[in-house]
């Protein structure tokens, strides 16, 4: 009874007797710390972008999005910075410079958080070619230096798989070949540069397509790549996930990935309008199904860690209405997922917050929700009806703000 007195008494004057998490690493990340992260994950979208690049053309009120990080506690700010086209922005040096400055700010608040920036399955021409090629990249494969840009049409599959998938001149880049190698390495030690120590791949299996028997060319450059972490990243490591199902990308015993990340892929339950809950085994869902492996910072496990996030892809012709797909299944409310979440309303975003996150936590301990902090919207077609959804309060500068803090706060304190 006395040592519980004291414990109680300690308790009053420090607090919580729960310790607390460890974000600590340096040049590898252990198992326990990678979960603390991937435990308070949050997507806010373009974070990173200065203004002036943004496709929407600004960011109304980022400093709630800052206030958002800081006081919820998140630690992993997936998608901060990335291009979808418009690559020709990264050749003005005040894309990078404004990029940094941003990163700079919340890392002299807290420097425990990670900025995640994305690489993704599309190129485009008229970007990619405008696009100068820095004299370090050539050195870094052995080149001799050229005065040049990057080709678009050296980084496409030559067989044809996934050109033009993307509209005329905008495709899958091909990763056997050389200038998508040049083209990735330029990107991710850029990201590096300004403070990201985690990056998205997106879609690997496109990406990687005539190279997944055994991702020999993949774990090549990844090698290089966390080569140059281990001298220039912030903590001498970067940290790379992708949309690779659950499978991931295995050399061997060896993942090439961190983590996996995936979409949510709930299922629709069309008792109620809206309705969705969360299901073992549903269409191509990561749950329970992650398998062993040793990890890049060189543990093993039973499960490989991951992440869902809500996706967005655009939405049908037929919003907010549900409908037999072709495999006989109901698709998701004909929204994307963070659509069909935004869609929800107040009260019922919340509880689907809660909800999945316990969920997931007694079903797969492998797994982690990635909370929406900011992501596209797609309500319909035509104008006015794609905006971004933010976690933040709604107000005149963020009218599309859903007021998810305190709620975030209560799901990551339990």
């Amino acid at each position: 009874m006395k040592k519980i007195a004291i414990l109680i008494a300690l308790a009053a004057v420090f607090g919580s007797c729960t310790p607390e998490k460890d974000y600590r690493f340096d040049g590898s990340i252990s198992a326990e710390v990678l979960d603390n992260y991937l435990s308070r994950a949050i997507t806010i979208s373009e974070f990173l972008t200065p203004d002036e690049f943004l496709n929407e053309g600004s960011y109304p009120d980022r400093q709630a999005d800052v206030d958002l990080i800081l006081n919820t506690g998140a630690k992993f700010v997936g998608r901060a910075i990335y291009r979808w086209g418009g690559e020709q922005v990264l050749s003005n040096p005040e894309f990078w410079d404004g990029a940094k400055k941003l990163a700079d700010q919340v890392h002299a608040a807290d420097p425990d958080v990670i900025f995640q920036a994305a690489v993704f399955e599309a190129i485009y021409k008229k970007g990619v070619d405008q696009v100068k090629i820095p004299a370090w990249v050539f050195e870094a494969f052995d080149l001799p230096v050229e005065d040049r840009c990057f080709r678009y049409d050296d980084m496409i599959f030559p067989e044809g798989l996934g050109v033009n998938l993307w509209g005329v001149d905008g495709s899958v880049p091909d990763i056997r070949q050389r200038e998508t190698q040049m083209w990735f390495l330029f990107l991710i030690t850029s990201y590096v540069n300004i403070g990201c120590e985690a990056i998205h791949f997106g879609q690997t299996y496109w990406i990687g397509h005539e190279d997944r028997q055994n991702w020999a060319v993949f774990d090549q450059f990844l090698t290089k790549v966390r080569a140059y972490a281990s001298e220039h990243a912030r903590r001498h490591i970067v940290l790379f996930d992708a949309h690779a199902y659950c499978q991931g990308m295995m050399a061997g015993d060896r993942s090439l990935l961190d983590f996996i990340s995936f979409p949510l892929r709930a299922k629709t339950d069309t008792t109620v309008h809206l309705g969705a809950c969360m299901e073992v085994g549903w269409k191509d869902a990561v749950y329970c199904k992650t398998g062993p492996a040793v990890m890049p910072s060189g543990w093993s496990c039973e499960h490989t860690p991951y992440l869902v996030e809500f996706d967005n892809y655009g939405v049908t012709d037929h919003p907010g209405e549900w409908r037999m797909n072709a495999s006989g299944l109901p698709d998701f409310w004909g929204y994307d997922e963070i659509t069909w979440f935004y869609s929800l309303g107040e009260g019922r975003r919340e509880a689907f917050l809660e909800y999945a996150t316990k969920w997931i936590r007694e079903n797969d301990p492998a797994g982690h929700l990635q909370m929406p902090g900011r992501r596209g919207v797609t309500l319909g077609h035509g104008p006015g009806q794609f905006f971004m959804g933010r976690a933040v309060e709604k107000s005149d500068a963020v009218p599309y703000g859903m007021g998810l803090e305190k709620t975030i706060i209560k799901i990551w304190d339990n």
